[in-house]
């Protein structure tokens, strides 16, 4: 019996800086298999077609809904997100780690069915960061601001259903905490009693 890929979870609120933290921790060469996600919005600029999401028509993602093609998804600002299933799946089996980074709906259900997960939350410094943030994109409405840190503070309350909080000050700091946590986990007696039969 050889040991199987642990799955990683990174979420947080809108403005935590999900994406950057873990564009930044792929470029550390941590062994991590990164998931892409498939979504209905339309691509920001500089995004690319299987680089940063898999985009596709709310009649394809509805498609592959019903084709239970997807480990998880949810409806977030009118927008639908998902992880394809047969990905994570494949790279868990073959020993290797993967590493979701998506919102707190998709994270909750990946934790109903992956429940060995190891969940990690994201959060940026204090809320007043957390506005300046969201601000700082350049592309949010009044409207949408509103929206999106009402909603965040609502997320915080979430924080209590993960195993982890990492705080987002310094980006490369945030990546270091994380890559502690890997490795804690993989240090875990239960993920290792394989090596008893190797002994």
């Amino acid at each position: 019996m050889e040991r199987k890929g642990i799955l990683f979870v990174l979420s947080g609120p809108s403005g935590a800086g999900k994406g950057t933290v873990c564009k930044a921790l792929m470029d550390t060469k941590t062994p991590l298999k990164l998931s892409i996600s498939v979504t209905t919005r339309s691509p920001r600029d500089g995004e690319q077609e299987g680089l940063n999401y898999f985009f596709r028509s709310v009649a394809e993602f509805e498609e592959m809904i019903a084709a239970d093609a997807l480990l998880e998804w949810a409806k977030v600002y009118n927008n639908f997100y998902g992880t394809p299933r047969s990905f994570v799946e494949q790279q868990l089996a073959a020993g290797h780690d993967v590493f979701l980074e998506i919102d707190i709906q998709g994270a909750m259900q990946v934790k109903r069915r992956f429940p060995n997960g190891v969940f990690i939350f994201l959060i940026p410094p204090s809320q007043r960061e957390l506005e300046s943030r969201i601000l700082g994109r350049g592309s949010e409405t009044t409207e949408s601001f509103n929206i999106r840190t009402s909603a965040a503070r609502d997320e915080l309350q979430k924080m209590r259903e993960y195993d982890y909080v990492v705080v987002n000050d310094v980006v490369a700091d945030a990546c270091v905490r994380i890559r502690s946590i890997i490795e804690a986990e993989h240090a875990q007696v239960r993920r290792n009693l394989y090596l008893i039969e190797n002994w």
